[in-house]
């Protein structure tokens, strides 16, 4: 079981540490003013730090690798960006087809958050309140400079954090630095207008040169896992390169580029210092230390990680949902998280070729699609057939086939009998081969998950010095994430990828190099926004991309047929075995292999090229209408402020592009 040490318990620690008082949490209700004990007392100060940090985490059984905050304006968490992608399906209020200006509208982000209500909730300006109110006060009652340094520098962070999120969903906001006082109800002290975008970013990067000036570069002990100076710096590197992004950057700025190139150098080479780097351990050979990473407890890739552990009740109880969420159904998983079919294709071949230009030595084919694949792929993905380890079950298969039970019927038999996953293939990336069974679920992982890990510090430096020219230099570090993974260098050493790449040709292979070694981390709606790939458009036109516009995110049915070639048909489940008797049509999981045939991957093979029809399953997006298509509408780029904002405080301005109770938007997110 992990340390419960991690960030993960330090919310906890507010009322243990406050346990003398009345109620630590019930004094800071008072808005009007605060408790000078609490910036007094070294215990009590950093279980104010630990509550922010509290804030800002998922919550228990939460699934950070698929869900964001910053998606809805309550504190919690949502999978609906992701499924503004081609990671997952669904409609969501930003992709629906048949929206209007008017609909958009209604659908601005409430992220941006409401007044400040006169009790604790868990928003963004309370969070900016918490966090201003600390800085304000910890200076001024007596705790010495080496104390209160290591504090602030963490409230820098969550500070710029809390900024970052709302700029690179809306643009410039208001930039409101000191505590207010929601008792005063209007005037100037609170009538604060947006600052220019790039006022925003200046303070952000700010804000994140002071946290990296206050922090250690590594924490020990009962501190592991808070922010270091690198985590800062990293942030500080990832902000700077969506400024730098088309998005913000529509001219193509080189001094942009070059200022995110400089910021995300110097992030690299502040970790390396400090030990972290690109996990291998195990081996790069077969993707090995790339799978283990993402349940190796305080790796050298994990940058800032939000923490999670195995403990069953209490307080600090933060289990980390994602095992539970994508385990399997039969083995009562909830089976929830459904890849699909455009992420599965967009993984690379052995040699790192794409499957539209695969090689004779590693070729691809529809009907074995998980043949041959980039080593990512089998820690990524869990296809039928396949061997998924868990607790007491080293062995266990996931069997994901179809059949028709009459000849005029769709495949309506399955051999997932507890119900099936939608996609037909499932998610393995961050599963533990050791996860704990034993209560008849996987509830109480304890896996953590990272937020920033060393490979995107890698691949942002990548990108920004592929803005600046240095093509060389960019190309190094995309092949030095395939190197890891497993890869297969060839005799160029290209890695697939091949060589004299141009600026845009590099551009394309990082974001494709994004899209595989981030796959279900929380970062591809971002990519997507960033370089504004939604849509038919001048940076889709350079890069060679499909735009998301008009498309559905579709799955695999794995149709079982017989030896000629027609679909099976029958009542039973045509490859499992009964207590007596034979199967059906054959035996999935013999005693014996058939002549010539010595070992379970061998068999599966003979399996697909003789028993499974592979084709594509439609119904993952809505079918109702039946030409629903992936829309995406660029007011989205940057959100409008929704209208009960706008009520409550009119002085705002709203963005332009969309419509408001005083007429339309006039606050240009580009300046």
């Amino acid at each position: 079981m992990k340390k419960i040490n991690k960030i993960y318990v330090l919310v906890s620690l507010v009322i243990l540490t406050a346990s003398c008082k009345d109620s630590f949490l019930e004094e800071k209700k008072d808005y009007a003013g605060f408790n000078e004990q609490v910036f007094q007392e070294a215990s009590l100060a950093q279980g104010y730090v630990d509550y922010v940090y509290g804030l800002f985490l998922p919550a228990n059984n939460g699934t950070p690798n698929v869900q964001v905050q910053s998606a809805t304006d309550n504190g919690t968490y949502s999978s609906a960006f992701t499924q503004t992608t081609d990671e997952l399906a669904g409609e969501t209020d930003w992709n629906k087809e048949w929206a209007q200006i008017s609909y958009v509208n209604t659908n601005a982000l409430k992220y941006f958050g409401q007044r400040l209500p006169n009790s604790v909730a868990n928003n963004t300006w309370t969070r900016m309140k918490e966090i201003n109110l600390f800085l304000q006060e910890i200076d001024k009652h007596g705790l010495t400079t080496d104390i209160t340094n290591k504090f602030k520098g963490q409230m820098y962070f969550w500070r710029a954090w809390q900024y970052f999120e709302l700029v690179k969903l809306y643009g410039g906001v208001p930039l409101v630095l000191t505590p207010q006082d929601p008792i005063v109800s209007s005037g100037p002290a609170n009538e604060i207008q947006r600052s220019s975008s790039s006022a925003c970013i200046e303070q952000i990067v700010k804000d994140l040169d002071l946290a990296i000036s206050l922090l250690p570069g590594k924490w020990t002990g009962v501190d592991n896992g808070r922010i270091t100076s690198g985590a800062a710096a990293a942030l500080k590197g990832r902000v700077l390169l969506t400024w730098a992004s088309p998005l913000f950057n529509r001219t193509d700025d080189r001094a942009r580029w070059e200022r995110a190139y400089q910021a995300n150098l110097a992030a690299k080479t502040l970790l390396e210092t400090n030990g972290f780097g690109l996990y291998k351990v195990g081996g790069t050979a077969n993707g090995v230390a790339w799978g283990n990473m993402f349940i190796a407890d305080n790796s050298i890739e994990s940058v800032f990680a939000f923490g999670f552990n195995a403990l069953t009740t209490g307080n600090p109880q933060k289990n980390n949902g994602w095992e539970q969420a994508t385990r399997s159904r039969e083995i009562n998983g909830a089976g929830s998280i459904s890849p699909t079919k455009q992420i599965v294709d967009a993984f690379p071949m052995r040699d790192g070729k794409p499957i539209t230009a695969s090689s004779s030595t590693y070729p691809y084919s529809d009907a074995k699609f998980y043949k041959n694949r980039d080593p990512r792929f089998y820690k990524t993905f869990v296809y039928n057939g396949a061997i998924w380890p868990y607790s007491g079950a080293a062995n266990y298969k996931q069997w994901t086939y179809v059949w028709k039970k009459t000849a005029t019927a769709g495949y309506n038999g399955t051999t997932e009998t507890k119900g099936a996953n939608a996609s037909g293939i499932y998610l393995c990336k961050a599963n533990n081969p050791n996860a704990n069974n034993s209560i008849g679920n996987f509830s109480n992982s304890p896996t953590d998950y990272m937020e920033i890990r060393f490979a995107e510090v890698v691949l942002n430096l990548a990108e920004s010095a592929i803005g600046t020219d240095k093509l060389s230099e960019g190309f190094e570090g995309i092949k030095s994430i395939r190197d890891r993974a497993g890869i297969l260098a060839g005799t160029d050493g290209s890695y697939g990828l091949g060589v004299g790449l141009s600026r845009d040709q590099l551009f394309a292979a990082v974001l494709n190099e994004r899209k595989i070694e981030f796959a279900y981390e929380s970062k591809r709606f971002w990519d997507l926004r960033r370089w504004m790939l939604f849509e038919s458009g001048t940076t889709t036109a350079r890069l060679g991309f499909a735009p998301l516009n008009g498309t559905r995110r579709t799955g695999f049915y794995i149709g079982v047929k017989t030896t000629a070639g027609a679909d099976y048909v029958g009542a039973n489940d045509p490859l499992l075995k009964p207590a007596t008797g034979t199967a059906p049509l054959i035996d999935r999981d013999p005693a014996t292999y058939p002549a010539g045939i010595t070992t379970y991957d061998q068999y599966l093979d003979y399996l697909y090229d003789n028993y499974f029809k592979v084709s594509v399953r439609d119904d993952l997006d809505k079918t109702s209408p039946a030409n629903w298509k992936f829309t995406w509408y660029p007011q989205y780029y940057f959100f409008g402020i929704n209208q009960t904002v706008l009520s409550a405080s009119p002085y705002l301005q709203q963005t332009t592009g969309w419509d408001s109770m005083n007429g339309a938007g006039t606050f240009d997110p580009l300046k």
